[in-house]
């Protein structure tokens, strides 16, 4: 009752996941089947951009996944265009939610950690430049920067709530007024942005849709707690890494319980003991199935805008962007849980993209980032992006312009002190190889040939054959930081 105040699996498909496919069937419609314009809209596009926290690029059956069935965010996928090389440039919520904002990288913004550092007002958002140019606006879910709850700048309409926030009977937040609603999460957030855009207007508008799921902890909705039961959950392939050859941080994570400031043993073992078996690891199969769970609800939230959308008139004047915050592991390099890390799993998002001008059932393999979005969308509007942007605009390649992709990109990741699990890194990703170094930690370097080592298993970077390569990628990194101002 809800009131108003890895890599991919292998699995065959399940009853049970037959049952989810037909049971969301007819939400499937083209996202981009014809709609008369909503008069008074003109000819600037409305924006939907609908953000989810920790979900994987993989985690979707326009991605590949084998069992898990996301009928409506696939109707995103064919009626327009998905990335297949999307990034974050820090794999965490609040830090990589201000650069979705702001189009900087994370130093540059200011925001290094979750829920204590505030946006700074001085750096404008997309919607905020959009809210300054005739645009109607509104934030509905996790905003994870500060320790408020409040309205930001920028919004006509406000609807969050603080920090993580919970699944089930949440604290909200609208427009000032603090209150706790009943129902579940997703649900919640749902309807208000439906309510929101039902509202007559006369401007175009932008709705940011930033829903809590599918961070932990996982939590699906009531109808979908029993979703995918009969699915055998999957070996991930670097399950059994034993973190030899690694920086010895990522050793000590695992000995001591995720923080690797704790005191080290005597001697710290050159690899980790083998893994026990993933079968009986029951535990972390109810976690995964519980993430795929808890994203089923928030396709069907997808498909009630999609479909509110269409019943105002207004599909077809309507840039639809869905992407991830940042990745997440379930099981990789020897059980981890979390993302923050630099390996694939944790720093590759889904990123889709479909409205007016956009090919349909495209894929689109340049590297493209999260710091790429705030420009793309003032791109689309007709509006030049302000100074401080460090992305660069999609709409060339939208527009299916063959334009050059990026040649490499910039990660980075700042200890959070309250939670010691990771130190601060920064690295550096071409097509083909990555490179990272802790430089507040003396440790190891890591360097991975991604087309011959796409797991990231084998650490080149004290191979002495691979010296000319790590040689290259130290110097691509000190660029890439001289040109973004990291110091």
């Amino acid at each position: 009752m809800m009131t108003r105040k890895q890599c991919p699996f292998v699995s065959a498909l399940v009853p049970a996941v037959m049952l989810f496919a037909l049971c969301t069937a007819p939400a499937e419609a083209a996202l981009t089947e014809a709609a008369p314009a909503q008069a008074g809209a003109g000819s600037r596009p409305n924006f939907v951009f609908i953000l989810i926290d920790d979900l994987r690029h993989d985690a979707m059956s326009n991605a590949g996944h084998p069992f898990v069935r996301t009928p409506n965010i696939d109707r995103i996928a064919a009626g327009g265009v998905r990335f297949t090389n999307a990034f974050v440039t820090t794999s965490l919520c609040g830090p990589s939610r201000a650069s979705f904002l702001t189009g900087m990288y994370v130093h540059s913004h200011g925001v290094l950690t979750n829920e204590e550092q505030e946006l700074d007002p001085k750096w404008p958002t997309f919607p905020r430049v959009l809210h300054e140019n005739g645009y109607e606006t509104a934030f509905v879910g996790k905003w994870h920067m500060g320790p408020t709850a409040q309205p930001r700048p920028g919004f006509d309409y406000w609807l969050s709530f603080r920090g993580q926030g919970v699944y089930v009977n949440p604290a909200l937040n609208e427009n000032g007024r603090d209150f706790t609603a009943t129902g579940y999460m997703t649900d919640l957030l749902t309807q208000y942005a439906v309510d929101w855009l039902r509202k007559p207007r006369t401007k175009p508008f932008c709705l940011y849709l930033s829903h809590k799921a599918v961070h932990a902890e996982f939590t699906p909705a009531e109808r979908h707690k029993d979703l995918y039961s009969d699915v055998t959950v999957p070996e991930p392939a670097s399950y059994r890494d034993n973190l030899a050859g690694r920086p010895g941080w990522q050793r000590m994570v695992r000995i001591r319980g995720g923080q690797f400031k704790k005191p080290a043993p005597a001697r710290l073992p050159d690899a980790l003991p083998p893994a026990g078996p993933w079968s009986t690891r029951p535990a972390n199969h109810v976690k995964m199935m519980d993430y795929m769970r808890a994203l089923a609800a928030v396709d069907e939230s997808v498909g009630r805008v999609l479909d509110l959308l269409k019943e105002a008139g207004q599909l077809g004047n309507t840039i639809v962007i869905f992407a991830g915050d940042n990745g997440f592991f379930h099981g990789e390099h020897h059980g981890m849980g979390d993302k923050r890390w630099a390996y694939e799993e944790s720093i590759r998002i889904p990123l889709l993209v479909a409205g007016p001008g956009v090919p349909r059932g495209k894929l689109l393999d340049p590297m493209v980032l999260n710091v790429d979005v705030a420009p793309t969308i003032l791109d689309l509007a007709g509006l030049a992006a302000p100074a401080s942007v460090q992305g660069r605009s999609l709409k060339p390649l939208l527009a299916g312009g063959d334009v050059p992709g990026r040649e490499s990109f910039l990660y980075e990741y700042y200890l959070e002190e309250w939670l010691p699990g990771v130190p601060t890194m920064v690295g550096v990703r071409t097509r083909d190889w990555k490179y990272v170094r802790y430089p507040e930690i003396k440790d190891l370097d890591e360097l991975y040939d991604l087309k011959a080592d796409p797991i990231e298993v084998r650490n080149l970077a004290e191979d002495p054959a691979a010296k000319p390569q790590l040689d290259k990628m130290k110097a691509e990194l000190d660029r890439l930081c001289r040109e973004t101002g990291r110091k």
